[in-house]
């Protein structure tokens, strides 16, 4: 009888390893990834949302301190995904590091919803919101240990958690030209909608009118569930395994391309050195092919004889806006009817069912109207589409600066400038435009990131480039911070322009332009940019390998949307 060989075992175990991973992921996976990101949206909604309340009515901060500790615990969450990604990406893997940063996540809501329910954390109450204790020493480490960690846990999901959910599917191509993924990156986007709209419809009412220790701890709760729904589904999951550091592949490259720079590169691109095996447990759903941006580095890959900054600027200009509102609301007539009053936090309901609402009419009427012109697939270029958002957004922050120029003229006309406490009769919807505005910029913007993210970011870099997107966010939060503080600080006490507790006596529609020409600069840059900018085509990776002459089949996928059959000979 003949006994099989040592490598015709391990080929044996490789075409089973290849079955088995066929059978994983899918879309029988989903219902675990999206409870898990329903839940997990609804936590940290309801986290959030309203904690600029909690920060100055509960533990009664000045605003423009209150407003600076969120924003630079917000950067601080936008910085940890870089660590996360590198993590996930080098050995951890995205589901332990998910899991990981979600029990971290959890921690600190546990922390902060036991600072709401004891009072010995929190300062005593101050209705007048004048000559107000605020909170001790104690109680405010208590706060930024909570902040602290949720900052941590978000590291852990942000970068992964999109990237992980678009690995369950395949890369099968539609008619249209486009992957199930960025299908399904509109539906994430819609069903992460929804669960916003639930947290700031229900947990911000409960926040307000029943009190801080169920309205923190129904977020407590649901984080729990999200975590516990992720992990069930633990079986099912394709897990593609971790590639090594991005970091250090891209430092090896420029070594290389350094130690070879006298040497001269083929013009033939396909001379050049590549090691599919070595890619391909990260190469699943296809590689970006070479391309003429960056030549020198293509030196590294010569066969010797011996071997993201607009996005900056926008938020910026944007990181204390949902503060700031929320204060401008709670000074207008909130009445829906005598005796129901809708809360501050939850207006943002009208931006978020304007988003859902524009999801779908995006891809019923906006693409195929914009594919006649363009000729391009998905109407227009992830790029275009982020443009496109950017401009509605400066807009949108215009239009905030006209209200607010409203919303006193009725406060001085009721001599009620000097009364942080009056009720300016003033509807609180007259903020809806604005909110409104904002959810159609979030249409453009937000999934063209996600597509263009994940489209154009090297195969073992996807939790990395996600990452440099949020890192952005950070720099821009804590610039935003300082700009807050100068703002504050030289705009003088008598007619500051954000007064700590009377925003009556505020000029906020001044800060309302000065963002405004904030974002118009970045504007320009980012244009520039998406102009220089070129896509990179990918390289769909296919099951017909021809073994015996070494013939590799595939396709590639320009920007365009035209497919090219690809042909390479080892």
């Amino acid at each position: 009888m003949d006994l099989p060989t040592p490598n015709k075992l391990v080929e044996e175990e490789d075409d089973d390893s290849m079955l088995n991973n066929k059978k994983l992921g899918g879309i029988k996976t989903m219902p675990f990834i999206l409870a898990n990101e329903i839940c997990d949206r609804f936590a940290s909604s309801g986290f959030h949302s309203n904690m600029i309340t909690y920060l100055t009515q509960e533990l009664n901060m000045p605003l423009v301190q209150a407003s600076n500790t969120l924003t630079n615990f917000g950067g601080t969450a936008s910085f940890t995904p870089l660590i996360g990604a590198l993590i996930a990406d080098s050995f951890a893997g995205r589901f332990w590091t998910i899991t990981v940063g979600s029990i971290i996540y959890e921690l600190g809501l546990v922390s902060i919803t036991l600072s709401a329910v004891l009072p010995s954390l929190r300062p005593p109450p101050c209705p007048t919101q004048q000559n107000c204790q605020e909170a001790s020493t104690f109680q405010l480490w208590i706060l930024y240990i909570s902040l602290l960690l949720t900052s941590l846990g978000t590291g852990g999901i942000r970068p992964c958690v999109v990237t992980f959910a678009a690995d369950q599917f395949g890369s099968d191509k539609m008619i249209t030209g486009r992957s199930k993924k960025w299908n399904f990156f509109n539906w994430y986007y819609f069903s992460m909608g929804l669960a916003t709209l639930t947290a700031l419809t229900v947990v911000v009412y409960v926040q307000e009118n029943v009190g801080w220790g169920w309205g923190l701890g129904i977020p407590t709760i649901a984080m729990i569930v999200s975590i516990i729904a992720f992990v069930i589904g633990s079986p099912l999951y394709k897990k593609i395994e971790p590639g090594g550091s991005p970091l250090i592949r891209l430092a090896q490259v420029i070594v290389a391309a350094f130690k070879k720079r006298k040497e001269t590169a083929p013009e033939n691109p396909k001379l050049l050195y590549q090691n599919k095996e070595v890619d391909a447990a990260i190469s699943l759903h296809g590689r970006l092919v070479h391309t003429d941006q960056y030549k020198w580095l293509d030196k590294a890959a010569v066969v010797t004889e011996s071997e993201s900054a607009a996005g900056i600027l926008l938020v910026t200009s944007s990181s204390h806006l949902h503060s700031f509102v929320i204060q401008q609301a709670r000074t207008m007539d909130r009445h829906l009817s005598k005796s129901f009053e809708i809360p501050p936090a939850s207006l943002s309901i009208f931006g978020i069912l304007t988003t859902l609402s524009g999801l779908v009419l995006y891809e019923r009427l906006f693409v195929p109207l914009a594919r006649r012109f363009t000729g391009h697939p998905s109407g227009v270029t992830c790029l275009q589409r982020m443009g496109i958002g950017f401009v509605i957004n400066i807009v949108a922050t215009i239009v905030s600066s006209f209200i607010e120029i409203k919303r006193k003229s009725v406060a001085a006309h009721h001599n009620l400038l000097d009364d942080p406490k009056a009720i300016v009769p003033i509807s609180v919807f007259w903020l809806v435009p604005q909110f409104c505005l904002h959810g159609i910029a979030e249409v453009f913007m937000s999934v063209g990131h996600l597509e263009f993210l994940y489209d154009q970011s090297p195969e073992s870099m996807r939790s990395t480039a996600a990452a440099l997107y949020w890192t952005a966010i950070s720099m821009g939060n804590y610039i935003g911070t300082l700009l807050v503080s100068l703002v504050h600080k030289y705009t003088g006490e008598n007619s500051n322009w954000l007064p700590d507790r009377n925003l009556n006596r505020g000029k906020l529609e001044y800060y309302y332009w000065l963002v405004s020409g904030i974002q118009v600069l970045n504007l320009i840059y980012y244009i520039i940019c998406a102009y220089l900018y070129t896509y990179k085509p990918l390289e769909e990776v296919t099951e017909e390998e021809e073994e015996e002459d070494g013939e590799f089949n595939g396709k590639k996928i320009s920007e365009k949307g035209v497919e090219l059959t690809v042909n390479e000979t080892a």
